[in-house]
């Protein structure tokens, strides 16, 4: 076994601590390994219901114009490295298995999945030395362990419902969990990636909170924002709360970067597994989009409809998801439904998953369903019906189709974060 295969096979059990909100643990396990989260340059956090990951990305992306950025982003779709990128490449193995040493040594074991990866990436990134690290909030934020590092940046991308058993089961209560995030003196940006009815609740959050600058993204700033090369007029919005950041960060004088390198980040950023277009000689187009909540799979529905794409749609849904919002999104944009599983227990049944799109009907009725048992058998069964083959519903299983489809990195053990809190 190597050292990778180790710390993999040491994460796993971890897992079985569940889900478990609060700071006090991994403030005080950064505290023996002696604060290296003050050591990660300018600190942007980044927290939201839809388009952190894609914000992340931005960030990452205009602020790597003039500066060497560290990323922190979850989940990983193939590959644990994934989660933590330097100057815009996953970390290597020899580098993440000696931060999780030293987190170890410091008795980060008895801590959750979560926590000791935020820990790991911190110890890591502070090794790097860069100038600018982006952090992405894990689950909700007020609680989450990422919000134990201080940062002069907040941005919240908007809130949508999602993760209700956790978070509150209204916009009012998941604001209040996103807008944790906000600190005195903090320079805010609040996107509009969301629903509109939930920026006030942002607003007032980040005023409680004594933040000295907050912006919000309005209509202007989004028809302001130069074209991206994420597809959809939702990555517009991301792009201008990216770009609103980069401001704060040119503001407090950590960067400098010119419109028209602004324009070039922004045109060439990637962010693999959100609309990701596979074409290949010979193949059947295939789009890989993770919507793994009905906001999010409403925006996929809208690109589709943007460009004519009517395809057969191979999905899979976490349980604990609003599977029928997403069926509900989703089954009037495309001709047919392949439903499947990813290959893990939070993975709802295909049996189940059928029956919400079955139900989903439209003004022209359901689609016609198909259940696979795996993704490889999803894809056969698409193909044959012909046509471009959207697989969506879940960022594992569009972590699985990177790994079939395009070669991606996979790790010899699967780890990722559980499903739900520990009671």
């Amino acid at each position: 076994m190597t050292p990778y295969e180790a710390l993999l096979a040491r994460l796993l059990p971890a897992r079985r601590f569940g889900i478990d909100l609060g700071l006090g643990r991994i403030r005080a396990l950064l505290d023996r390994l002696g604060a290296p989260d003050r050591r990660l340059g300018t600190i942007v956090h980044v927290g939201g219901t839809n388009g952190k990951g894609s914000t992340v990305a931005m960030i990452a992306a205009l602020a790597g114009a003039h500066a060497r950025v560290a990323a922190y982003t979850s989940p990983h779709l193939s590959c644990l490295r994934e989660r933590i990128a330097i100057g815009g490449e996953p970390i290597d193995e020899g580098a993440i298995v000696a931060a999780a040493d030293a987190v170890r040594g410091a008795g980060g074991d008895a801590l959750t999945f979560f926590e000791q990866v935020t820990a790991i990436a911190c110890v890591a990134i502070a090794d790097a030395r860069v100038a600018v690290t982006v952090l992405e909030v894990g689950l909700g934020g007020r609680l989450d362990a990422t919000n134990a590092i201080d940062a002069p940046v907040a941005v919240v991308t908007g809130v949508a419902m999602d993760h209700e058993a956790i978070l509150g089961g209204t916009l009012e209560a998941i604001a209040a969990e996103k807008g944790g995030i906000f600190k005195r003196g903090q320079r805010v940006v609040i996107g509009a990636s969301g629903e509109p009815a939930a920026v006030p609740y942002l607003d007032a959050a980040a005023r409680a909170a004594g933040a000295s600058v907050i912006t919000i993204i309005d209509d202007a700033a989004v028809a302001a924002a130069p074209a991206v090369a994420l597809a959809g007029a939702h990555q517009r919005r991301n792009a201008a709360a990216a770009l609103a950041a980069l401001d704060q960060l040119e503001a407090i004088g950590v960067v400098r970067v010119p419109a028209a390198a602004r324009a070039r980040a922004l045109a060439e950023v990637r962010h693999p597994g959100r609309f990701e277009v596979i074409d290949a000689a010979g193949a059947p187009r295939i789009i890989l989009d993770g919507a793994h909540n009905p906001h999010g799979a409403r925006a996929l529905a809208e690109v589709l409809a943007e460009r004519g794409e009517r395809p057969v749609l191979v999905a899979a849904v976490s349980a604990d998801k609003d599977v029928a919002g997403i069926a509900a999104a989703l089954a009037p944009a495309v001709r047919a439904v392949i439903a499947t599983r990813y290959q893990q227990e939070r993975s709802l049944p295909p049996a189940d998953l059928a029956a919400r799109f079955r139900a989903a009907a439209g003004p022209g009725g359901a689609p016609p369903v198909e259940e696979e048992p795996d993704l490889p058998a999803a894809l056969a069964a698409a193909r044959r019906l012909g046509g471009t083959i959207l697989v969506a519903g879940s960022l594992f299983l569009v972590g699985e189709a990177r790994v079939l489809l395009l070669g991606a990195p996979v790790d010899p053990i699967a780890v990722t974060d559980p499903s739900a809190p520990r009671s």
